[in-house]
């Protein structure tokens, strides 16, 4: 069947195209017609901080429970009232926006918000919760537009509220690169282009398709950066290998019809499998069962579905265009990509004047490529070595020839690099951590000299109380002062000074929000002792303490996904490959790899190791979501390289019977694919760390790193070493459960191999 597909969208070129075109002009226009948003929010899991929220709307109009700002300004004396008046003016004016509360430093209902020697205060500024990123976004620049100018004075916006986020463009000089890899991998323009216009295609539609999903299921803003990223990443390793396979079978002297049917039938037929293993992997996320994380994960895995589509359909009608000029270099295509190329660039880092030299010279290129001869010249081909001499297939006999030390050596030094992972503290770091030309690094720094640093990150105390519970109060305020770390604690504050349902404290930290020894206060505070001293039922909330119970949430359920998605891969491969131990080993050495990256990042971003080279300015916890998405990610593209790399291997053990050759040939032959898939993915997401946002820094290091590691230490050295030691134990499977289980061929093609050859015999 996928013969044929490959075959009919060849010979149907122009129908696929137009198909493909008119799907995404309907899609684009019912988007475009649409109200389509993407407004999943943070949420806030079960736990006593969102009981303590619950408190909060109910006795205090959501007070402290919406998203926190602070408006903080220096003076030589902030009570002055050259300072206090215009000041007061500016805070009217923000009170004024709907939905917003602020409290002045100046005002009766303040809580120590200058300091003591009078040259720092804030306002506490709030707003509601259920704000989008956009919206969120647009009124904390409509409130920084109203900043007054006053001599003497300066004023920083600062906490979540007013950080500044914009969306990464560094994933452009992934594509730069892509190019360049691309190039130096085919030899070929056109064998470049390829890959990355099937991307493209699949990652538009699925972008498109995921905004008319976002109609029905709620997803959060960052859905489609994450989905194109990761699309990108998979639809350029997908069409990369489909069209490796193409070019093979060129080689061999098949035509370009018979080419595209082998192709798709084996190396897509490898590529479906891979593709439906990331999906499984992202729709794992569901088992969290956060809202916004189900978002993410329908909203990433319909756009690999999509570039899985676009490299068995559209794919083969893009090589029936380029057929044998598949190979044709001209000179002056290679400079309009290197040009392209540097536009890409030029973006990604901030420079996009560059375009104006760029493309003006790729133009002339291709114009003059018409009329001057030199330009139009062909580069000569580069020729094909036979598999024996090639370095893959030399490296993996020398793999094979030692194969107990290579696989001891490379386990443990992937067990090296995961212990740190040991010491893994899951938490949200602050804005502490952001470049220091930004105004909320910048308030951070002011609040924590003026008033320490636990005033960026304020802990609220709620309870709800009856008249007999009143006279104790007071004495939790002197608890709460007596405890190890607490550098402030409010007095009581009643949600009605005459008749009191509830009170809520103000517990300010010795300590930075993202310090350890501030998660050990928390828990310091939520240990009962102070339920005894109240006789009432205390609840701690806030940002810190949702973060805490975010982290504790995830943590429990990240075994369960972790689990769930390693059974179902493992269930997969076991179908596909006929073997138990060839997904064992997969499975092992895929949670290896993510141990590793898990272990630097680790390392970098909670120990601070090597910190000034990633531009972080000090070492926090993990973010709790991290973990998972990364799992989820990487386990799913080194599971593709998995499927590439098993597939080739046993098409070979299937046609000769030979274990140790078909590792060698296997290894030889998809080598030069896997590594130019896995450079891309390490340029695209290692461009992550010219990003100023340290969750971006996190976040791309730890797949680069990850990917990296896969496709070296596990790809190069592992599997070889290990499938040597096996033997012909590799595809090893009891009778009665090859009876059970369902016959899926992933290596395909061998009923077109006989098709072909009986055309020959007939001939």
């Amino acid at each position: 069947m996928l013969s044929n597909l490959g075959r009919y969208c060849h010979d149907n070129r122009w129908k696929v195209l137009l198909a493909w075109i008119v799907t995404l002009v309907i899609c684009g226009g019912l988007l475009g017609s649409s109200n389509s948003t993407f407004n999943a929010g943070f949420e806030v899991p079960n736990g006593e901080a969102s009981e303590g929220f619950d408190i909060l709307d109910e006795h205090f109009g959501g007070r402290g429970s919406g998203l926190a700002g602070q408006i903080v300004f220096k003076a030589n004396d902030v009570t002055d009232p050259a300072v206090v008046e215009p000041m007061e003016a500016f805070f009217a004016e923000v009170a004024a926006f709907e939905g917003i509360r602020i409290v002045s430093p100046f005002s009766d209902q303040a809580q120590g918000q200058i300091n003591p020697t009078g040259t720092v205060a804030y306002a506490a500024v709030e707003a509601p919760l259920d704000l989008s990123q956009t919206e969120a976004a647009s009124l904390a620049e409509e409130i920084r537009e109203l900043e007054p100018s006053i001599a003497g004075v300066q004023t920083e916006f600062g906490n979540e509220f007013f950080v500044e986020f914009e969306p990464p463009e560094s994933e452009l000089l992934g594509l730069a690169f892509a190019i360049f890899i691309l190039i130096a991998a085919f030899g070929s323009v056109l064998a470049m282009g390829l890959p990355i216009g099937t991307a493209l295609f699949g990652i538009g539609l699925g972008a498109i398709l995921t905004g008319l999903v976002a109609l029905f299921i709620d997803m959060p803003e960052f859905t489609p950066v994450i989905s194109i990223m990761i699309g990108l990443g998979v639809g350029i390793d997908y069409a990369l290998f489909i069209v490796t396979r193409f070019r093979e079978e060129l080689h061999k002297g098949r035509g370009s019809s018979d080419a595209a049917a082998v192709a798709i039938d084996t190396a897509g037929r490898a590529v479906l499998f891979a593709g439906v293993t990331v999906v499984i992997s992202l729709l794992g996320m569901l088992i969290i069962g956060l809202s916004f994380i189900n978002g993410l994960a329908i909203g990433a895995s319909l756009t690999v579905l999509v570039t899985m589509i676009s490299s068995v359909t559209l794919l083969p009608a893009f090589l029936g265009f380029a057929s044998d000029r598949l190979e044709v270099t001209r000179r002056n295509w290679l400079i309009a990509a290197a040009m392209v190329a540097l536009v890409l660039i030029g973006a990604g880092i901030g420079f996009p004047q560059i375009a104006f030299i760029a493309l003006p010279v790729a133009a002339l290129a291709l114009i003059g490529g018409l009329f001057i001869p030199a330009l139009r010249q062909e580069l000569p081909p580069r020729k094909v070595k036979p598999v024996e001499s090639t370095l893959p297939y030399r490296w993996s006999r020398l793999i094979q020839r030692y194969p107990w030390p290579f696989t001891i050596g490379a386990t443990l030094l992937l067990l090296v690099l995961t212990l740190p992972v040991f010491s893994l503290r899951l938490g949200f770091s602050d804005t502490g951590n952001l470049a220091d030309e930004l105004t909320a690094r910048k308030a951070y720094d002011m609040l924590a000299e003026g008033f320490g640093p636990g005033f960026n990150g304020p802990m609220t105390i709620v309870a709800e109380v009856g008249p007999d519970d009143l006279a104790q109060l007071p004495a939790v305020t002197g608890a709460l002062n007596a405890i190890d770390g607490v550098a402030f604690a409010s007095p009581p504050i009643p949600n009605d000074p005459t008749n009191p349902s509830a009170v809520l404290w103000q517990v300010v930290s010795q300590t930075a929000p993202q310090a350890e020894a501030t998660s050990d206060l928390l828990e310091r505070l939520r240990d009962g002792q102070l339920d005894e001293v109240a006789g009432v039922d205390l609840k701690v909330t806030g940002s810190l303490a949702v973060g805490a119970d975010f982290s504790t949430y995830l943590a429990a359920r990240i075994p369960l996904f972790f689990g769930a998605v390693l059974a179902l891969s493992f269930l997969l491969l076991m179908v596909v490959f006929r073997s138990i131990l060839v997904p064992l080993k997969a499975v092992i050495m895929n949670l290896l790899s993510i141990g590793a990256a898990y272990g630097i990042i680790v390392a970098v971003f909670q120990w601070g190791w090597f910190i000034d080279l990633v531009g972080v300015g000090r070492g926090g916890p993990i973010e709790p979501f991290i973990p998972m998405m990364m799992f989820a990610i990487v386990f799913g593209l080194s599971m593709d390289y998995e499927v590439f790399l098993l597939s080739r291997v046993k098409e070979e053990y299937d046609r000769t019977g030979d274990n140790a050759a078909a590792v060698a040939d296997g290894l030889a032959s998809t080598a030069r694919v896997i590594s130019a898939a896995a450079a891309i993915m390490v340029f695209v997401f290692g461009s992550f760390l010219l990003e100023p946002d340290r969750i971006i820094k996190l976040f791309g290091s730890g797949l680069a790193l990850a990917i990296l590691i896969d496709a070296t230490i596990v790809r190069l050295l592992l599997v070889p070493a290990t499938m040597e030691l096996l033997g012909d134990r590799n595809w090893w499977l009891p009778d009665w459960l090859d009876r059970l289980l369902p016959n899926l061929d992933v290596e395909g093609g061998h009923a077109l191999d006989d098709d072909i050859e009986r055309e020959l015999v007939e001939v």
